[in-house]
């Protein structure tokens, strides 16, 4: 029986223990002892049109394998490089993912389980394997595994953030406007923040509600006392009071929305994903390096369209059509969004770690006691 490999293959990918026959710039064909050999290769057959032929070499049948050994647990790229990173939330975030249908999350859901469990859906390809994967990523909690809310996904963080942020940066000159949208803002950033939270522990709904009801009041205020504080500068400078009322902001609401999370820990596991305990000292730098990664998030967005809108307005088409301002910052804060929400969440790991030693010594003594070989732990930051 002779086996066909598509080029996809190289020849030191083919086992010592394979006859092989035939290599060409286009195929390689090898010699197995039956059929049942092909479930053993493992990844060698993944992309690989295999063709089975008999001794004469007159075809018998063509089929299309992968391998069940990918690690979907883990993103395609390597999260130890920023570029890996970054690719991986430029397809987490893509805004496309918020228009994906309830069927279409479904079935990323089946696929995802079944191939867990070694189940793959017939005709199944690795490259649909990943794309189903990150649709399930970006719709699913990965410690809770339930279905996000839709605006709190981080896919809809660019549709969302372009039009909260592009109000708040033109309506901002009274003190109403900036309550509604600062308001506006925090509530919707109360909803990402929870949404994305680390941990599976279920928050009740007072907790919520008191976090909620903290953080929204603590940022609205903040942006209303540094609003009062710039009455009397220039425009240019009164243009970035939002960006400096939404980096103060974020530092208040995102950990209130968390503060679960600072008082009973977050799950620390080591690197087989076995659960070791909580930790609040995890829970520290998880939520420190989530407030870095959102106000620079928001940097370019509001920082860059002020400027451009400065100028653009003392030109005679906004002049004459000065309506057209909250459209044009929006579309400009969204261009911006776009590149920066995935690269400043890739800043940091998602799945992040830190020494046995840095976290509590109560901690440290029962892991020494139940895993004495463990050096390093990790968890989810949240996003």
């Amino acid at each position: 029986m002779y086996l066909m490999l598509g080029f996809y293959c190289e020849r030191n990918s083919v086992p010592a223990a394979v006859h092989l026959l035939v290599l060409s710039s286009r195929c390689i064909l090898v010699k197995l002892a039956s059929l049942n050999e092909l479930a053993v290769q493992g990844r060698l057959w993944q992309k690989t049109a295999v063709i089975v032929a008999d001794e004469d070499r007159s075809l018998i049948t063509m089929t299309t394998e992968i391998s069940t050994s990918i690690n979907i647990k883990e993103p395609r790229w390597d999260q130890g490089t920023f570029m890996g990173r970054a690719k991986h939330f430029f397809t987490v975030t893509d805004p496309r993912n918020v228009l994906l249908t309830n069927e279409q999350l479904e079935n990323a859901h089946k696929v995802i389980s079944d191939y867990r469990q070694g189940v793959m859906s017939p005709g199944l390809t690795e490259d649909e394997l990943w794309r189903a994967k990150y649709i399930f990523d970006s719709a699913f909690h990965p410690d809770t595994g339930e279905k996000m809310i839709l605006i709190g996904r981080m896919s809809a963080q660019v549709p969302m953030n372009m039009t909260i942020t592009g109000c708040m940066m033109t309506f901002y000159k009274t003190t109403p406007a900036v309550v509604l949208w600062q308001w506006i803002n925090q509530s919707f950033n109360a909803i990402v923040n929870y949404t994305n939270r680390s941990g599976d522990a279920p928050l009740s709904v007072n907790q919520l509600g008191t976090a909620y009801v903290s953080a929204t009041t603590g940022a609205v205020a903040t942006a209303l006392g540094l609003n009062a504080l710039t009455k009397h500068i220039s425009p240019l400078v009164g243009r970035l009071v939002p960006f400096a009322a939404v980096a103060a902001a974020n530092c208040i609401n995102i950990p209130l929305m968390r503060q679960r999370e600072l008082k009973h820990g977050i799950p620390i596991t080591d690197e087989n994903d076995n659960r070791l305990g909580e930790s609040t000292t995890a829970a520290k730098q998880a939520i420190s390096q989530v407030v870095v990664s959102r106000i620079l998030m928001a940097s370019p967005g509001m920082a860059i369209p002020p400027f451009l809108m400065n100028t653009l307005e003392k030109k005679a088409f906004l002049k004459k059509f000065p309506w057209m301002s909250a459209p044009i910052q929006v579309v400009l804060v969204g261009f911006c969004l776009v590149f920066a929400t995935p690269l400043c969440c890739a800043l940091f790991p998602q799945k992040s770690s830190m020494s046995v030693s840095r976290l509590e010594p109560e901690l440290q003594e029962k892991i020494r006691v139940s895993h004495p070989g463990v050096e390093r732990v990790y968890f989810n930051k949240g996003l």
